[in-house]
This record gives structure tokens, sequence and C-alpha cells, in this order.
């Protein structure tokens, strides 16, 4: 009795999951990606045409515009975004911001504000949103800031927080201590790709 209680349990779980909708509707096939961010958007260690924007536009088949800018805090990103939405009109919006907040040991709420704000300036404008995790900078057992999952739930967007992390506690995929060198960016756009599909808007 009790084994065919979880037969019955596991086909209904099952069914639910099959049964979720997309998060989103596919991207349309002239779309427009926005991969905003800082260094780890610009591809800074990588070389010309291994940043994840171009990799990831080569194998998505969308215009992947590279706004990422090495250096650049949250706060900065935020009064830079607007102009960029309204310029490229994207209907999708890659995040992966807040590395160098806490590299200079700005406040984590402030960050976590800042993003909240981005992705409030493109959800206003019907812009789809995902977003990557950047680990607290430690030696060993790198994980995204807690921050990045709370952001993703109050705003109920697609998130990925392994990439990153795993990215930069392998030596092979880095070109120097924060910043992948070609195949991290690889690996970056790959797994972006994954989570888009795995979304629905690829």
């Amino acid at each position: 009795m009790k084994k065919s209680l979880l037969l019955l349990l596991f086909f209904f779980l099952s069914a639910c999951e099959q049964s979720n909708p997309p998060v989103f509707n596919k991207l349309a096939q002239e779309a427009v990606i926005l991969a905003f961010g800082d260094s780890l958007t610009y591809g800074t260690g990588a070389t010309k045409g291994g940043n994840y924007p171009s990799v990831l536009s080569s194998i998505s088949q969308h215009k992947v515009i590279n706004a990422g800018i090495p250096g650049e805090i949250s706060r900065h990103g935020l009064t830079r975004l607007p102009a960029l939405l309204d310029k490229h009109k994207p209907e999708l919006l890659i995040l992966i911001h807040g590395g160098n907040d806490m590299l200079k040991k700005i406040p984590q709420q402030d960050t976590a504000n800042n993003l909240k704000q981005m992705i409030s300036e493109a959800k206003q404008r019907d812009i789809k949103v995902v977003m990557l995790g950047v680990p607290t900078p430690r030696l060993f057992l790198l994980s995204s800031a807690e921050f990045y999952q709370q952001i993703a739930d109050e705003h109920d967007i697609p998130i990925d927080l392994e990439t990153i992390p795993r990215i930069l506690g392998e030596n092979n995929l880095k070109s120097d201590i924060i910043h992948p060198n070609n195949a991290g960016y690889k690996l970056m756009a790959d797994n972006i790709f994954g989570l888009l599909v795995d979304t629905g808007a690829l």
C-alpha cells in the first residue's frame, strides 16, 4: 500500500512539473539581447570575440549587445542602464553586476537595491530579465552572494547561481583571480544559453 502511494505521488509530481509553463514567451527571431554588467560582461581576460556576449550571439543566432564596462559599480550601472534600454529596445536583459561592489566593500544592501532598480527599469519596458550571481570574495568554496537569490525570488526572474562561482574556482577556466579566460567565457555563454532554453526564451 505504501509503495503504491509513493508511486502515485511520484507521477503526480512529475505531471505538475511537466505542466508548468515556460517562464518566458520565445524571443522573436529579430529580438535583441542586452548583456549588461562590468568586466565579466565586457570580457576582460578573453581574446577578441571570446567574451560571453559574442559567443552567445553565435550559438543563439540573436544579436547580443555587449554593454559591459570594466570596474563599474552597481550605482553607476543603474545610472547607465535606462538609456541603453531605450536605445537598443532589447527583448531580454542579461544582468551580471555587483562584483566590484563587493571588492570595494560597498554595503550589500546598497548593491541589492541597485540591482532591484535595474530589474524594475527593464520590467517597466516589458523586457525579460535573467541574472547570474557573483561570488563573494574568498579563497575557497566560492558561492554567489545570498542577496542574488533573494532578488530573483522577489522579482520572479530566472537566475544562475552556480556558473560564475564554478569558473572562478577552477584555474583552467580563469585568466586571473577574478576573470575567466576564453574557456570560462565559453562556459558562461553555454550555461546562459541553456538557461534561456529552459525558461522558454529560446
